[in-house]
């Protein structure tokens, strides 16, 4: 058993040795609580057992010295660093500040601190950025992939055995734990919807960047000729001008593959041009639909410029519910993703690989919501 001491007199000691000293420590910690060194580098470290009354006086102790844990001398001993690193695409975009809300929420409500970097969707910046973390040495990583192909960093980490998370896009043959968007059929709902309202000549504006083997007009024909086309690996906004040629084949609209403008970066810039470019044919379209906010706010840039009127001359749909969608009139009907809930799903997955859990790989694809406002009309007879 510990001595008996006389809390006052140590209380005294110890106040006055801290005004000489800005930190406490955790062996000024032990002596007020009347407890070991070791004991109280158990409880506040977090690991080992101690008994309920000695933690209460330790916490109690700390409490009243204002100690402030070393996290790095914590690691050393359990070998983790209760912290989660994330590589986003590019945390300027609403959908990633989403996530990484949603993340952070249980992230937090864990006890886990988070490192948040940004990959730019460049490949190279990714690989620096994971590299950064692993030095950091945190203890999992979510990624979201600029390679959906190779991604050699990844199924390295993989196989080194730390906890790996990807978030909106997978990597071909990388069977690992990750969340995404039911993108083929939030897209087919989508484009359905503008066909229920009378269009057949639907324009769409995507990045499809990591173009698909013969291009988009290659990837067109397959999926009009019912070959398979395998979609896990696939970026979104290629998935989602799958979910677009799905929605024409279910009402036997043909697909006019000039149609499908192709921005090439995730660029609102790109965007408006590609959408100027579609919009000011004489065969124009009688409704546009966009694949992610991005390109939604390239477009209309581009509608705007062009004057046009929304939905009179005009329909939209895009990807993304965006806050200057609901605001803007007459309001933009859009695809709302479940961004918040996707990040938390992301860092519970996480964190279950981190507790050791012995789980298999899953895939998680969160169902989107057409949300519908006043972007949707008839087509503009005198385009026909």
């Amino acid at each position: 058993m510990e001595d008996q001491f006389d809390s006052s007199q140590v209380i005294m000691e110890v106040r006055a040795k801290v005004a000489a000293k800005p930190k406490a420590t955790i062996a000024d910690v032990a002596r007020l609580a009347g407890v070991s060194t070791a004991t109280a580098g158990r409880v506040l470290g977090g690991y080992g057992y101690t008994s309920g009354s000695k933690k209460d006086q330790v916490m109690k102790a700390a409490e009243k010295l204002g100690y402030k844990p070393n996290a790095l001398a914590r690691s050393l001993i359990t070998g983790k660093t209760r912290t989660i690193g994330v590589v986003a695409g590019d945390i300027r975009n609403p959908f990633y500040a989403f996530v990484l809300r949603g993340i952070s929420n249980i992230a937090e409500k864990e006890g886990f601190g988070l490192l948040i970097t940004n990959s730019d969707e460049s490949f190279e910046q990714e690989t620096r950025a994971v590299d950064l973390l692993v030095e950091k040495q945190v203890d999992g990583l979510i990624v979201s992939p600029c390679d959906t192909r190779d991604s050699a960093h990844l199924r390295a980490l993989h196989a080194s055995g730390t906890p790996l998370v990807l978030i909106d896009r997978a990597v071909e043959g990388l069977e690992i734990d990750r969340v995404g968007t039911a993108n083929v059929s939030a897209a087919r709902e989508a484009v359905q919807r503008l066909i229920q309202a009378g269009h057949r000549r639907i324009g769409l504006v995507a990045e499809l960047v990591e173009e698909a083997e013969g291009g988009v007009v290659s990837f067109i024909a397959r999926a009009q000729a019912g070959e398979p086309v395998e979609s896990a690996a696939l970026y979104p906004s290629w998935q989602r001008l799958l979910g677009y040629v799905q929605a024409h084949l279910v009402a036997r609209v043909p697909v006019d593959p000039t149609l499908v403008l192709r921005a090439g970066e995730y660029s609102a810039e790109a965007a408006e041009r590609a959408c100027l470019a579609l919009l000011q044919r004489d065969d124009r379209p009688s409704a546009v639909f966009t694949t992610d906010g991005t390109m939604s706010e390239g477009a209309m840039a581009a509608i705007a410029k062009l004057g046009l009127s929304i939905p009179t001359q005009l329909s939209m749909i895009g990807f993304d519910d965006l806050d200057w969608m609901a605001f803007l009139p007459p309001g933009i009907s859009t695809v709302a993703q479940p961004r918040m809930a996707m990040g938390e799903a992301a860092a519970r997955m996480l964190l279950e690989q981190i507790s050791g859990a012995d789980i298999p790989p899953r895939t998680v694809l969160m169902p989107a919501s057409l949300v519908e406002r006043g972007s949707v009309s008839a087509p503009d007879t005198s385009l026909r």
